[in-house]
Order: structure tokens, then C-alpha cells, then sequence
């Protein structure tokens, strides 16, 4: 990983019997980037470095994730929920001394990201989403198109061992197809071959293909309950917020990323990238150009 992070370090927090691993660098206020689904830290490393030139980024594998632990699951699915991942890396970021920090996250790390903007709001300065819109949005609003695009949240999510058992024989065959069919080019040419290597390494592993699948089950479940919860309410995410979306990526596929997030944000701003899902690999420059202006404005 040295290769794709230079002058890094490598960090691992305990808590709760929970090991949640994370590579720091760079220098300034510092800035959390989470991953996504099926990926690690390392989907950061095309951004990083001029990210590290104004910040000092946590880069976190999230439970059940490349270097994290896999906890066991429990019948509500709380265990792979986005409000646990959350509480993870608000003791991460403690433990390291920030008690306020600007969030980035894309996928499954950006509903980490909004979930710990409602939790959790007076530790985040502001809070950039990559490629997604709330799970409420996503569960309430399935059209053909978008469930066709999307059939792995209603896969993934069924009970145990289904998923499991059909991706164990050959989950690199399952991730290469999955992740290829997210990107604009509908290919693998937007991985870098060390980045590829680090997904596959650790996807291939049986306890992380069902820790993953945990995740989605938990996004069918109990983070689809606390999402009600909250838009019943009227709670919003009180931070600043960016929301950046691939064109062709999968919010794309909704009535409107942004007119979206204005239900759920005091104050957002947005647009789409020229990229499919994975917009931070894909289109690293427009990502910057888009990010680093609006963290420069609120990250402080």
C-alpha cells in the first residue's frame, strides 16, 4: 500500500472488542474519507495527494472491510449499521485527538457520512456525499430502470447464506463484473491494477463476503428504520453539504440527486461529474475541482 499512499501512516483503534484500521497523512484540519462498497481505503488514492496538501486525511477501512475487524452480526442487523460504522470512526477520530472534522464518503461510506451528520452533528464541519441519495430515497422511490441498476441492495440483503453462497465460488469474478458494470466504460480501466489487487485481496475472503452482505441487510433493516425516523421528524443534516454524483452513476438514475438532498440538508450544494459511480477513481480531477472549494470554504 506504500505504493499507492507515499509518506502515510498505518493506525488501528480498539473499542468494543471492534478493530477499525485506518492510513493517516497529509497535514491541516483534518479530513475522514470512507469507502464504499466493495472497496477499501485504497479507492482514495487518486485524490489523496492533493488532499494531504491542505488537510490531514483519515483514511479508514470501515467494519467488516479490508483491515477492519468482521464483528458478528446480531437479528436487528445493528451490528453492520450505519450508525454503528459511524460511532466507530467518531472514537477513531477521538482517539487521534480531533473532536470536529470535515466527512467525505462515497457509497456506503457517504451513508456512514450522513448518518454521523444526524447523530453526531456537532463533530462534523461539513459533509461531501459521492454518488448516492439517502437509503429512505433509495427504498421508497425503486423504478425498473433504477432497481435494474441497483438489484445488488435486494440481493445482498437476503437472509443468510444466499448471497454468500452464490458469491463464494468466485467472488473476484463477482467484484470485477460488479464494479465494471458501475463505471461509465463499463470496465476496469478507471481501477489501477494496486488498487484492484487490494479490493479482490480482501473481498475473496468468505468473512468478508458475508460481513458485506451484513451491511446490506442492515440497509434493508435498521438503516431504513432510522432513516424513517428522521424524515418523519423533519430532522436535517444541519452542516454544510456537497453532493457530487457520476452522470452515469447510479443516483442518476433518480428523479434529481440534488432536489433530493435539499429535503434532507440545511444547506446543500451539488453537481454531476462526468464519470459512472465510482466518481473519485474515475474523474479524479473534477472531483478536486468540485471538493477542495468547498472544503476550503467550511473545513475549518
Amino acid at each position: 500500500m506504500s505504493t499507492l499512499f507515499p509518506g502515510t501512516r498505518e493506525y488501528r483503534h480498539r473499542q468494543a472488542g471492534v478493530e477499525i484500521f485506518a492510513r493517516i497523512g497529509g497535514s491541516g484540519p483534518p479530513l475522514l474519507l470512507v469507502h464504499g462498497f466493495p472497496q477499501t481505503h485504497a479507492m482514495w488514492h487518486k485524490v489523496a495527494p492533493e488532499l494531504m496538501k491542505r488537510f490531514t486525511c483519515v483514511m479508514p477501512d470501515l467494519r467488516g472491510y479490508g483491515y477492519s475487524s468482521c464483528p458478528p452480526n446480531d437479528a436487528k442487523n445493528e451490528a453492520y449499521s450505519k450508525r454503528a460504522m459511524a460511532n466507530d470512526l467518531i472514537a477513531l477520530m477521538k482517539s487521534l485527538g480531533h473532536e470536529r472534522f470535515a466527512v467525505v464518503g462515497h457509497d456506503r461510506g457517504a451513508r456512514v457520512g450522513y448518518r454521523m451528520a444526524l447523530d453526531h452533528a456537532g463533530a462534523v464541519t461539513c459533509l461531501t456525499v459521492l454518488d448516492i441519495v439517502p437509503t429512505h430515497a433509495m427504498w421508497h422511490n425503486f423504478t425498473v430502470r433504477l432497481a435494474m441498476k441497483t438489484y445488488h441492495w435486494l440481493f445482498l440483503a437476503q437472509p443468510h447464506p444466499l448471497p454468500e453462497m452464490l458469491i463464494e465460488p468466485n467472488p473476484v469474478g463477482y467484484l470485477d463484473y460488479t464494479i465494471a458494470s458501475w463505471t461509465k466504460a463499463k470496465d476496469l480501466s478507471a481501477f489501477s491494477e494496486e488498487a484492484l489487487s487490494e479490493y479482490r485481496l480482501h473481498y475473496a475472503t468468505p468473512e468478508h463476503i458475508h460481513a458485506t452482505c451484513n451491511d446490506y441487510r442492515a440497509g434493508a433493516t435498521y438503516d431504513l428504520a432510522a432513516d424513517v425516523v428522521d424524515h418523519a421528524a423533519e430532522r436535517k443534516i444541519a452542516c454544510p453539504t456537497l453532493a457530487l454524483w457520476g452522470t452515469a452513476g447510479i443516483p442518476s438514475e433518480t428523479d434529481g440527486p440534488l432536489e433530493t438532498w435539499h429535503a434532507w440538508c440545511e444547506s446543500v450544494e451539488g453537481q454531476g461529474i462526468d464519470s459512472g459511480h465510482f466518481v473519485a477513481e474515475e474523474n479524479p480531477k473534477a472531483v478536486l475541482d468540485a471538493l477542495v472549494p468547498f472544503l476550503d470554504r467550511h473545513a475549518h
